[in-house]
């Protein structure tokens, strides 16, 4: 492709993404897919260049006034690229694939952008940051003088987090077979089943992930997973199994032991797990499609269970990092049905808890409206339940000192360099 092609097709899919409701990595791989003339160079020039331009939304849109894609892409060159009027007339000559030249309006803005600073200083808080206007005050109270830097690490890529499947492997096998793999990885600095790899690869069809002796988990994930602290021989419900990521570590700490139960009211989702329990060499969960709050399991397990872990659906914000355009997708009215799903969830979860069990509450968000507001509000109607200390749960289940401070985990990419994630781990008096 020739650099203006190349353009084209940021502009391009940068239209789809607006115009689309699937995430935007599902979009940028289904326009791969059906183009597959494009040489592998070209398709990482493309892909890295629209995740750029994501994560500098904020930017574009204060700059370009909320234009169109190519207004976003002309701003994008000239401003975080530095690329210079004569280069960009030569980008946009509309020869070979190339976008449409440049037209006088386009032209006059790029000079007088040019001969402006490029400093941050004179930009709102928020613009800076790369973080939402509307959610700016509340978060900004939130995290005080830590601000720019929480928000700004919630921009950054992410790394390529693995769970080590020690029902297969131990940590010090899965380096040696990750290396003959041809990928190099080091040990998580507070997961201690967790690696990190040094480079960002596909290794699907490595023999690390086919055989099942790894499985791509960001190091948050794995720490909630630890922290639900089940056992073979305890009854453990994951509540909201999902994709199963945590189901399967649940599995792998429970060595294979039941009873272990997932359960969702997404059907597709609980099926896809199948190729995945046989992959990684489980055989002790048994799955359940949930078909709402009168579904007949919820009475059967009632009471019953020894740890009942609900990863509650929620804005991902957490997980920002890895799905920049999601992060304006989010709207006041999304959030509210967000936390009003998850305060009906917990109170369903918490009926299948036994007195001296556990009701392990997980989010993968950085907002205190699932997390901290969350808990308050149950703890307020459920009073048979009190909070477990997490610094003395974190001493006794993963050793060391807990890298949060309070009766919570709370991580995030500026202070744990992992996924925003939240957990309440909360004990049944009665």
């Amino acid at each position: 492709m020739t650099p203006g092609a190349r353009i084209s097709a940021v502009i391009e899919l940068l239209d789809k993404i607006d115009r689309s409701y699937s995430q935007a990595e599902e979009v940028v791989a289904s326009y791969m897919r059906g183009r597959r003339y494009i040489g592998s160079k070209d398709r990482r020039f493309v892909s890295e260049t629209v995740y750029s331009m994501l994560r500098h939304t904020a930017h574009l849109n204060w700059w370009t006034r909320a234009g169109s894609s190519r207004d976003k892409m002309i701003a994008y060159l000239a401003r975080i690229e530095s690329m210079t009027p004569h280069d960009l007339r030569q980008i946009f000559d509309g020869r070979n694939y190339s976008p449409p030249p440049l037209n006088p309006t386009e032209m006059g803005t790029i000079l007088t952008k040019s001969r402006e600073p490029t400093t941050d200083s004179d930009l709102p808080t928020w613009v800076r940051a790369e973080f939402p206007e509307w959610l700016y005050a509340g978060m900004a109270s939130y995290w005080g003088e830590d601000f720019i830097t929480e928000a700004q690490a919630l921009n950054m890529r992410a790394p390529v987090d693995l769970r080590v499947n020690t029902l297969k492997a131990s940590v010090n096998r899965a380096l040696e077979i990750l290396k003959n793999d041809g990928l190099v990885a080091e040990p998580t600095p507070l997961s201690p089943i967790g690696l990190r790899l040094t480079d960002r690869r596909n290794i699907q069809m490595t023999t690390a992930v086919k055989g099942g002796f790894v499985e791509i988990q960001d190091e948050g994930s794995q720490l909630i997973s630890l922290i639900a602290d089940s056992k073979a021989g305890q009854k453990t419900i994951d509540f909201c199994a999902g994709g199963g990521g945590k189901t399967l570590a649940l599995a792998a700490a429970m060595r294979d032991g039941g009873p272990l139960l997932a359960c969702d009211t997404d059907k597709s989702r609980l099926e896809k797990l199948a190729p995945r329990l046989k992959r990684a060499g489980v055989s002790n969960i048994r799955r359940h499609h949930l078909t709402g709050p009168g579904d007949s399991w919820l009475q059967e397990h009632r009471a019953s269970a020894e740890r009942v872990l609900v990863d509650v659906p929620c804005s991902g914000s957490g997980a920002w990092r890895r799905a920049p355009a999601s992060k304006w997708r989010l709207t006041a009215d999304a959030l509210q049905r967000y936390t009003t799903m998850q305060a009906v969830i917990l109170d369903q979860a918490s009926l299948l808890v036994k007195p001296g069990g556990r009701l392990i509450y997980a989010t993968c968000s950085v907002l205190p409206q699932e997390n901290e507001d969350q808990i308050h509000a149950f703890l307020s109607r459920a009073e048979m339940f009190h909070r477990l200390p997490i610094g003395t749960l974190w001493e006794k289940i993963i050793g060391g000192t807990c890298p949060s401070q309070g009766d919570h985990l709370s991580l995030t990419p500026a202070r744990t360099q992992t996924d925003g994630f939240f957990c309440a781990v909360l004990e049944k008096l009665w």
